[in-house]
């Protein structure tokens, strides 16, 4: 973590990859303030890690799917079809968040996806557009942009 610079070190993920997360502004300063918290807690932890369990050792993925089942229950929280988020769910809901905001900002999305799957650490591209979800504001997008394809094809102005 490089607080300074606002970047996290994502080491060794899956098909061995590793790759630098520019952090916003708020995001930074959030993680400043655990990390003070976690220093005065735990002066000489028992790992390198920046995210740590209590005993200052590394945080294994069973208690942080757990520790996210009990938040996520604490503030009674679910879907409309039964279904529990899943903490695995907010990189979807990222993906499609951030595109919603691209079109909104008039930013071409078939350039700007690049950066998109870059920062997810997807291999291919194609990989992240499994990410992208049918949600209504993105389906009402692709429905417009239909529209305008089709009466340009039918001979229509743009």
């Amino acid at each position: 973590m490089d607080l300074v610079h606002h970047l996290l070190s994502v080491r060794q993920t899956k098909f061995h990859k590793s790759r630098l997360v520019p952090l916003h502004e708020s995001a930074t300063r959030a993680l400043s303030a655990y990390a003070r918290a976690r220093d005065a807690y735990r002066p000489q932890p028992r790992s390198d890690r920046f995210l740590l369990s209590e005993r200052g050792t590394a945080l294994l993925p069973s208690v942080v799917h757990y520790t996210f089942q009990k938040l996520r229950t604490s503030v009674n929280c679910g879907c409309s079809n039964g279904k529990q988020p899943r903490l695995y769910d907010l990189r979807h809901t990222f993906a499609c968040q951030r595109l919603l905001q691209w079109y909104r900002e008039g930013i071409d999305v078939q350039y700007a996806i690049l950066y998109l799957s870059t920062y997810l650490g997807h291999v291919r591209v194609s990989d992240t557009y499994w990410y992208l979800n049918g949600i209504p504001e993105l389906l009402a997008i692709a429905a417009q942009r239909f529209e305008r394809f089709s009466d340009c094809r039918q001979g229509g102005s743009v």
